[in-house]
């Protein structure tokens, strides 16, 4: 490595806490580095005999839990032996890169974990592209050697042409590695040896990764990298301690991105043990702490010595490729499920994520009701619209659109990096969709049954593919997308999408009426479900939309027929998730979204 600190980073003179490691795990989703974290707890001895540690520790979020991924970066600290290692487990999406980025600013190496059969993937290319722009010292480790398909080898290989692609030099290319089952809580460093417990993995984060520079003797220094709340403290603080010592209870200088300085005393002070804060009185360069006491505060900004002002350079962080509307649901409906509904509820609600989530950007809409809302990709603005509904808020919200750039006077937009991996007989039709969305075919390899498919495709070209690459493949296909760079405009992609189906009035749906209609679509709805005129209930076989009477009931008589007591088999409906709502809607359609329900409506 020619530097072991980020270009924000300044020089100092010395080196203390040299028991200390600061490490981020980065990795693809689903490579298993939560996983290897729960069994790095355990390996520790952190925890009391009786403890039992929850599946996936680190994964705190119940959406987390729930979709199998990271979204949140979050830390925590492992003792071993004589040394702590701070851990910072950070998303694998790079739809969340706000949050890899400014974790990466924390750390001074990485372990990148790939898996055993797949290798190195998209994700993985983004997140490790940053460490190594900022110069961190990488140790490669290859998990789930255990699995049955494994070729370690192979996944090596794949990982240097990846350092190659990135434009590593040759100290980074000669990284360590360690072959690890993060599940069972094993390691060693050589495949011909059997896989011991983690001590292996952990001995070479120790020798491998260099303690954090830092001058004790100089004057405070700390980069405001995460925010938390906490009822009683407020405002929390999450940075690394660059230079000087901070102490409970002292005064100090946070100085914000225009060079303002106010004064605000550290009320408390915590470190981390395990997943647990713990209140400390004094803490000093290269250390990760947590500071409550400074209710006003945003990502990035610099806390200081008092009357010693000398901030870091904010954090640079991708910008939003995605925008959306937010507005007050204005639906026949509004108003029944949610509890938060008006315009400045939410108003508040997305200034207060804006303030944590540093990806995201706010604005005012064309009226006093709407907002705009720009984020990374479709799953960064679908988790906000998810955790607000579960919060309780009612919106609507819009179709996402792409953020398009000036550069010389040529109009360019968002390029996506696609990897599709598609039983071998969806490839064709997978190839043939893509190529009407302006998708360009940059590889295509087979292996047992299965065809990996990369693509470069416009993020245009994606808005509305995953529903219906769900249904190409019998939800069978794994696809990744990935943020590659801005290219000149590739003009119009047509929609392949079919019309709608629309209520016509408001009411309750019938299966007579669903019945009487199955030839003319897919439908959205069951009986007895609630439907206002204007709200789409189905897709249309054909491409123009239609208005229908979804809430006819059967005519009463006094005559009995051969057939009436015959049970009506009505097909089944397709479920309106969050992701097909985004992936569905087209032009002016809306979703509208409550803690109960999500329905699609014409404007």
């Amino acid at each position: 490595m020619s530097s072991t600190s980020s270009p924000s980073t300044p020089e100092v003179s010395k080196i203390v806490n040299d028991k200390i490691r600061n490490i981020a795990i980065i990795a693809h989703v689903d490579h298993g580095k939560t996983t290897l974290v729960d069994s790095m707890f355990r390996q520790s001895g952190i925890l009391r005999d009786n403890e039992q540690l929850q599946e996936r520790a680190m994964d705190s979020h119940d959406l987390e839990r729930e979709r199998g991924i990271t979204i949140l970066s979050k830390n925590t600290a492992i003792p071993y032996g004589e040394y702590k290692i701070n851990v910072l487990d950070t998303p694998g999406h790079a739809d969340f890169s706000g949050e890899v980025e400014r974790v990466l600013t924390m750390v001074d190496g990485a372990l990148l974990i790939v898996d055993a059969v797949e290798g190195p993937m998209p994700q993985t290319r983004f997140v490790l592209r940053k460490a190594l722009s900022l110069g961190l010292k990488v140790v490669v480790v290859v998990n789930k050697v255990d699995r049955p398909a494994a070729s370690p080898e192979k996944a090596i290989d794949k990982v240097i042409d990846l350092f190659i692609e990135l434009g590593a030099g040759e100290e980074q290319l000669e990284f360590p590695v360690v072959y690890a089952c993060g599940l069972d809580g094993t390691s060693t460093l050589d495949m011909s040896e059997p896989l011991t417990d983690l001590k292996p993995l952990l001995d070479t984060i120790i020798k491998e990764i260099p303690p954090p520079p830092g001058d004790k003797q100089g004057s405070l220094q700390l980069q405001v990298s995460t925010l938390d709340y906490n009822d009683y403290l407020g405002r929390i603080v999450v940075g690394r301690i660059r230079r000087g010592i901070l102490k409970q209870g002292e005064t100090i200088s946070l100085v914000d991105r225009e060079g303002k300085a106010s004064q605000h005393r550290v009320t408390k002070l915590f470190g981390f043990q395990g997943l647990k804060r713990i209140e400390i009185d004094l803490a000093e360069a290269g250390d990760i702490v947590a500071v409550a006491g400074i209710p006003e505060v945003k990502i990035g900004e610099t806390l200081c010595k008092l009357g010693e002002l000398d901030p870091l350079p904010p954090i640079d962080i991708e910008e939003p490729t995605l925008k959306m509307t937010f507005s007050v649901n204005t639906s026949p409906l509004a108003g029944r499920e949610g509890q938060f509904v008006t315009s400045r509820q939410i108003k508040d609600r997305l200034w207060k994520e804006v303030k944590s989530n540093i990806s995201l950007r706010v604005e005012e809409g064309l009226t006093s009701e709407s907002f705009i809302v720009s984020g990374r990709g479709e799953l960064h603005l679908s988790i906000l619209i998810e955790t607000m509904r579960r919060e309780g808020y009612e919106f609507q919200v819009s179709k996402p659109e792409v953020l398009l750039k000036t550069i010389d006077g040529v109009v360019h937009e968002p390029q996506e990096e696609l990897l599709l991996d598609v039983p071998d007989e969806n490839a064709g039709i997978c190839i043939e969709r893509l190529a009407l969305r302006k998708g360009e075919l940059q590889q295509m390899t087979s292996l047992n049954g299965r065809t990996m498919l990369e693509f470069r495709i416009p993020s245009r070209g994606l808005l509305g593919f995953r529903s219906d690459f769900i249904r190409m493949t019998r939800g069978q296909g794994l696809i990744t997308a990935v943020f590659d760079k801005y290219v000149p405009h590739m003009g119009d992609i047509s929609s392949p999408r079919n019309g709608v189906i629309v209520a016509n009035e408001q009411g309750q749906t019938t299966a007579y009426a669903l019945k009487n209609l199955e030839d003319r679509g897919t439908f959205f709805v069951h009986p007895r479900t609630t439907v206002y005129d204007g709200m789409i209930v189905g897709e249309n076989n054909r491409q123009q939309d239609i208005r229908v009477n979804i809430c006819k009931a059967k005519r009463l008589t006094n005559m009995r027929s051969a057939t009436s007591d015959v049970l009506e088999v009505l097909s089944t409906p397709i479920e309106v998730t969050l992701e097909f709502g985004l992936d569905f809607i087209q032009g002016e359609e809306l979703m509208e979204v409550t803690p109960e329900s999500i329905r699609l409506r014409k404007p």
